[in-house]
């Protein structure tokens, strides 16, 4: 018996609901509001429109399709199934803190504050929904594949980002390592970690990091499958160098790096929560990931 289609609605809470978790009372939280030149009704305003689209989305999901639900802080815990359509209600950003955990399923971003926020990954409004749906599941659905960075260390962890990884010391203190690039190149380096982004990442941290060094790299495109690097405020020293600090990675090459810390961290888009540990002396290849983030046009 083949299962029915899954529909897996990915929210963020609001801030009206951490507010109320960390005061207890709405009078508590307007005190608190008020206290910093805020108003409780403005953060009501946001919280109702993500609920309304929330239960727009809920209306639009197909009854005899199965159902599942989850928030942000749960994301590394929960199971997506090969079949799941994922629907991300809210930011940009909550798309990327998804996709980490995605390989294929398609995903239909629907902006709840199209006057709020940029709508570069969330797209669509609620009203879409059904529309949505109804293409995916009978394959006319429209696609824009979005480039990943995947890192893997020698024991055989993996981690997947959308925008981009960080890989440095846990504390953002000096991370030390031995840089190797495609071309044969390597350098020892002692630096505030490495930055590796896609072209999705290259309107965000990368960008940053690309302006403030007046960067001429050609930065990726999001739908290109290649990455650029970047060693952050590299240090030389008798031991170490600060040569090798840009670059870009074609689909076919890969970054690698032999730790040289204790221990340093990598993490995706933000996550700190999901990273990875790499200690003295093992190896990490960064590179673009296989899978990509299938989004529904």
């Amino acid at each position: 018996m083949t299962l029915a289609p899954r529909a897996v609605v990915v929210r963020r809470r609001t801030e009206l609901e951490e507010l109320l978790d960390r005061h207890g009372t709405r009078g508590q939280a307007e005190f608190f509001l008020r206290s910093r030149g805020r108003d409780l009704s403005e953060v009501q305003d946001h919280h109702d429109s993500v609920e309304e689209s929330l239960h727009a989305v809920s209306a639009a999901i197909p009854r005899d399709w199965r159902r599942g639900g989850v928030e942000r802080a749960d994301l590394d815990r929960f199971l997506f199934e090969p079949e799941d359509v994922v629907v991300v209600v809210g930011q940009d950003g909550l798309v990327a803190n998804t996709a980490k955990y995605l390989d294929g399923q398609p995903l239909i971003g629907v902006n709840p504050e199209p006057g709020w926020n940029p709508g570069v990954l969330v797209p669509h409004t609620s009203g879409d929904v059904v529309r949505l749906l109804g293409e995916v599941l009978d394959g006319s659905a429209s696609w824009l594949n979005r480039a990943m960075v995947g890192v893997q260390s020698d024991d055989g962890q993996k981690l997947f980002a959308l925008n981009e990884v960080y890989i440095g010391h846990r504390s953002h203190q000096s991370a030390r390592y031995r840089l190797e690039l495609p071309d044969g190149r390597s350098e020892r380096q002692s630096s505030s970690g490495l930055l590796i982004g896609t072209g999705t990442g290259s309107t965000g941290w990368c960008l940053s990091t690309w302006r403030e060094r007046h960067s001429d790299l050609p930065l990726p495109l999001p739908f290109e499958r290649r990455l650029a690097w970047f060693a952050r405020e590299a240090w030389p020293s008798p031991f170490t160098g600060a040569d090798l600090t840009e670059g870009l990675l074609d689909e076919d090459a890969a970054l690698n790096l032999v730790v040289e810390s204790d221990s340093l961290v990598v993490f995706g888009d933000g996550l700190e929560v999901d990273h990875l540990t790499p200690t003295w002396g093992q190896g990490l290849a960064v590179r673009v990931a296989a899978r990509t983030l299938r989004c529904v046009a």
